[in-house]
């Protein structure tokens, strides 16, 4: 790579960096071309996108963003996985780990928040970000649900008892008739 090259490359990084979710640093020292395939097969097919960086240029890359944190991670052979979907990036991430021991997990950063490699198996367990999502709308729709029975009820009952004085009040005419 030229100087130009690699301000280029700084550049697209930091602009990853300033859009991206989370970042995860793996070391993956020793494993052939069809195992980095695989990865890469894998973290693509979950919205991941997995790269190899320079060290030097990935630590330029992140002086000023919210992921700067994860800079003293960057030594020896390591590869970054990034993800708009928190949970993608280290699921797939701790997935292939568990399967692989060359691959190792070193760490990441969820925004501002720096996690070692178990905080980020942590981040794993949890479910896909459209599931928690799904969740958190079900919860906000039940106080809703409630509050507009507890509204309707009164409704109802104002309902119900002027329908009992209307019988009421028709019983006698159809007594007198009848």
């Amino acid at each position: 790579m030229d100087r130009t090259e690699k301000r280029e490359f700084v550049a697209s990084l930091a602009g990853v960096f300033a859009e991206t979710a989370i970042v995860v640093v793996t070391r993956n020292k020793g494993l052939t071309v069809a195992e980095v395939s695989d990865l890469r097969r894998r973290m693509r097919a979950a919205g991941v996108t997995f790269k190899v960086a320079k060290n030097r240029l990935a630590s330029r890359a992140l002086e000023g963003t919210r992921f700067d944190g994860i800079a003293p991670m960057l030594k020896g052979p390591t590869a970054l996985a990034w993800s708009h979907d928190p949970v993608a990036a280290a699921k797939t991430a701790v997935e292939f780990a568990r399967t692989n021991e060359k691959f190792v997990l070193v760490g990441g950063a969820l925004g501002t928040q720096t996690l070692d490699a178990n905080g980020v198996k942590a981040l794993a367990e949890l479910p896909p970000l459209e599931t928690l999502r799904a969740r958190l709308l079900g919860v906000l729709q039940t106080p809703a649900a409630r509050i507009v029975g507890v509204l309707q009820a009164p409704a109802g009952q104002l309902a119900r008892v002027f329908g009992a004085y209307a019988k009421a009040a028709d019983a006698p005419a159809e007594a007198a008739s009848g």
